[in-house]
């Protein structure tokens, strides 16, 4: 329901992802709760060009064990809270139509639909749709 992936990911495959953040302006915050790791919560570059480095895709993971705790709440403050000194002025969320968890969340922390592309993935024989949402957090 919540990723693109349509095949199990092992750590090599994301070897390459986590080397393309770094803490000074595209973080990877681990989540913790209780001394275990409950989520994850990413900054990526958009669109891969200079013009863009204001502007990063937000990702959060939140452990099925961990969800409806307000874990993902709390991360998604904090990196409202922190974009703008990592020089970040819009924040964009990637997130399937169908995905109403992480819409809600997304929706509470003042984000708004900035795009909308029908039926452009595949899961389990569905065609979904991807909303973009964004925040402007930084002028």
């Amino acid at each position: 329901m919540v990723t693109a992936d349509t095949e199990p990911i092992s750590v090599e495959d994301r070897i390459q992802w986590f080397h393309e953040h770094n803490p000074k302006t595209r973080p990877l915050w681990m989540i913790e709760q209780d001394g275990s790791v409950a989520g994850w919560l990413s900054f990526q570059s958009f669109y891969g060009r200079p013009a863009y480095n204001g502007t990063v895709e937000i990702s959060i993971y939140i452990d099925e064990q961990y969800r409806g705790k307000q874990i993902g709440d709390f991360a998604l403050k904090t990196a409202i809270e922190k974009a703008p000194s990592l020089q970040i002025k819009n924040l964009l969320g990637f997130i399937f139509k169908h995905n109403i968890p992480s819409l809600k969340l997304f929706y509470k922390n003042g984000f708004r639909d900035w795009g909308h592309f029908p039926r452009v993935a595949v899961l389990d024989g569905v065609e979904r749709d991807l909303v973009i949402v964004g925040k402007r957090v930084a002028d």
